[in-house]
């Protein structure tokens, strides 16, 4: 409850004056104790939060999951004890004790927003930006689902996404990106609040931020309001988001000149006030310009905490109208309504792997993507919450969905998202996307570029967000376009990411198992890596069984006799050079195992047993093949291995050459296996 203390009240006035206040003295409080943290901007967008969550935020205490709640974001994640506040304040599940161990290891208040740590936080936020660009993918989920599933008199998908973000998040690259693609698309539920305290770390932001940002954004076909410095003034501020829900027909963006550590007799306006604890001296001076006890810490008046708590009894009530609305909706469209159950959920039924396409050898070489392009369009079929698009490639990547039209403007119901050239907005507004509920989100573009995407897939890795990347032309095989656009550290950059897997399929038939484990997989992303050139297909009656590409690796072909002599490891496009060189060997007397190991961490995650039956500890002589860098594959090939790799820059020319150039040829295979084996 706080410290007890005699706060005069007379007036409805006085009751927004004493919880805002609470909201800026608890945020003091966390970060004097915690001795780090930001707590000028909190101070100043205590008004701003106030208002929309006890007049407009629709959502509920009790079940932060409620699916038709508004979405709030904290894209300026650094002022996260402005959102602990508002949600302790507001009766969720976070106690005042919560907010007195704020930053403190294992406690439910880290520094920044943690997706899945804290009630109601919709996405994890710090690094600015990633918050705006999750926004703008809720923002579509929530349009293309209620573009499905509305009818009239139905509107079962019907909410708001609310934004706040600082000076920070808009001199971000990513922020462009994402303001530009939210206005394209016309999303008039995404309403942003931008901000615009002028202060960053190093002092004021005109030191290198002097953008006018009401012309940019109204540029990029956004509503503008500006408010000018109206941080303070409630009715301004609630004006300012009638307008902005009243016009469903762009995005909005609302601009408020605050006071960064309003009320600090010294620090206001400052970037002390930015990012460190206040002191005592000056908590004191802010509480004294309140009206607050000086030395009350961590002080919520009982009037505060029934004011804002009357959310739970609202939003309990908002969702118990939309259950009934949705029962009504049940009975009325049913099939519809077991679509969207089964979205929620993201069920997959018993047969939404039957018509996935099976390749022949006889068919000729199959290019991975292209038989990537054939399973994605046989999953869409059976899986219609089964979503997304590429970067401008999609003829490259083999990602359209062919039964269905372009997601645009007035077209929310359509599957095929065209991002344009914004790979880091894509793969943020898919996690943005998954987060929403209801739609699985698979982004594309070539491998080489997930250098603009990787902030997003690796906080989409820190929330086990289930997106799927599909990331083709996946080598020096790539050919011709050169070295700019051929990947070389990218797979053991992405290995090295926890919670992401990364999968390389050899042929079209383990590329549909690729497939396959990235759909399963429920509690991370999955990075499927596949060739810009044909490979062939590889011959099933004559190889182990491809389930093993869901263990992560398997072997492929075995030894012609009781005991390996030497064990070649390959991923990709590579493992038919090592079946090859398993042939010239066996001419030499050599016992030879290939194995695939399209995936790293799959394979780790099995059984040590199972490892050892596919890589036995006592068979030493082991090499890697893999068109990528060399680093990382010590776990695998072990000291007495050895690998072939490529630990420089490619080159223009055509793949075939540059495989030759580069030395992925059997031949060099056989050298190295030779040297191996002292032979």
């Amino acid at each position: 409850m706080g410290n007890s203390a005699d706060i005069p009240q007379d007036a409805a006035q006085q009751i927004d004056d004493l919880s805002i206040n609470t909201i800026r003295t608890l945020a003091m409080d966390a970060v004097q104790q915690a001795a780090s943290g930001h707590p000028g901007t909190p101070m100043a967008m205590a008004p701003a939060a106030y208002v929309l969550w006890t007049q407009f935020l629709r959502h509920n205490p009790k079940n932060p999951h409620w699916f038709n709640r508004d979405r709030f974001v904290l894209s300026m994640g650094h002022a996260s004890m402005l959102l602990y506040a508002m949600l302790h304040l507001s009766g969720y599940d976070l106690s005042l004790e919560d907010i007195r161990q704020f930053r403190q290891l294992g406690s439910r208040t880290p520094g920044h927003p943690e997706y899945g740590i804290t009630p109601g936080i919709e996405t994890s936020t710090g690094p600015l930006g990633q918050g705006f660009m999750n926004a703008v993918g809720m923002a579509m989920a929530e349009a293309h689902l209620a573009a499905v599933y509305n009818r009239p008199d139905f509107p079962i998908i019907d909410h708001f996404t609310y934004v706040f973000c600082s000076d920070g998040d808009f001199m971000e690259g990513a922020s462009h990106e994402a303001a530009s693609l939210a206005g394209h698309l016309g999303l008039g539920k995404l309403i942003v609040l931008y901000d615009d305290n002028r202060i960053s770390i190093e002092g004021a932001t005109d030191l290198a931020f002097s953008d006018d940002t009401a012309k940019r954004f109204e540029g990029y076909h956004w509503q503008v309001q500006n408010l000018g410095d109206a941080a303070n003034d409630l009715d301004a501020l609630k004006t300012a988001f009638n307008n902005a829900r009243a016009d469903l027909t762009r995005p909005s963006l609302i601009i408020v000149r605050s006071h960064i550590g309003y009320g600090a007799p010294k620090l206001q306006d400052s970037a002390e006030a930015h990012g460190a604890p206040l002191g005592e001296e000056e908590i004191r001076g802010a509480k004294r310009h309140y009206g607050w006890p000086e030395d009350a810490q961590f002080l919520v008046p009982e009037a505060v905490r029934e004011h804002l708590g009357e959310a739970v009894e609202r939003g309990g009530d908002l969702e118990q109208d939309w259950q009934r609305l949705l029962s009504a909706y049940k009975h009325a469209y049913s099939d519809l309504a077991e679509q969207l159950n089964a979205a929620l959920w993201g069920e997959l039924t018993p047969e939404w792997e039957e018509d996935l396409p099976r390749f022949q050898p006889g068919e000729g070489a199959v290019a991975t993507r292209s038989a990537s392009g054939k399973v994605l369009n046989a999953l869409a079929e059976r899986i219609p919450w089964l979503i997304g698009g590429s970067a401008d490639l999609a003829p490259s990547t083999s990602t359209l969905i062919k039964s269905s039209g372009d997601f645009e403007k007035g077209a929310y119901e359509n599957r095929n998202i065209h991002w344009g050239v914004r790979e880091h907005c894509m793969c943020a507004a898919s996690s943005g996307m998954m987060l929403h509920g209801g739609l699985r989100p698979f982004a594309a573009t070539f491998f080489v570029f997930t250098d603009y995407a990787r902030p997003a897939i690796r906080l989409a890795a820190l929330m086990e967000l289930p997106v799927i990347y599909v990331m083709t032309h996946d080598s020096i095989g790539l050919g011709e376009d050169g070295p700019t656009h051929q990947p070389i550290e990218h797979l053991a950059a992405l290995r090295a990411m926890p919670n992401l897997h990364v999968i390389r399929p050899a042929d079209a038939n383990e590329t549909g198992f690729a497939w396959r484990a990235a759909l399963a997989r429920r509690n991370g992303p999955t990075v499927l890596v596949l060739t810009r050139q044909k490979v062939p297909v590889l011959d099933q009656r004559k190889t182990n069984s491809m389930l093993g590409v869901l263990k992560g690796g398997y072997i492929l072909l075995k030894e012609p006799w009781q005991s390996p002599d030497l064990i070649l490891i390959a991923s990709g496009s590579e493992v038919h050079l090592a079946m090859a060189a398993q042939q010239r060997l066996a001419e030499e007397d050599i016992g030879v195992r290939v194995v695939s190991l399209p995936c790293w961490e799959l394979f780790r995650a099995q059984p040590k047993a199972y490892r050892d039956t596919v890589l036995p500890p006592r068979v030493t002589a082991r090499l890697a093949i893999e068109a990528g860098a060399s680093f990382g594959w010590r776990e695998w090939v072990g000291d007495a291995g050895d690998v072939i790799g490529i630990d420089r820059f490619g080159a223009s020319a055509p793949g075939e050459d540059n495989f030759q150039h580069f030395g992925f040829t059997v031949e060099h295979i056989l050298e190295k296996a030779r040297k191996l084996l002292g032979k």
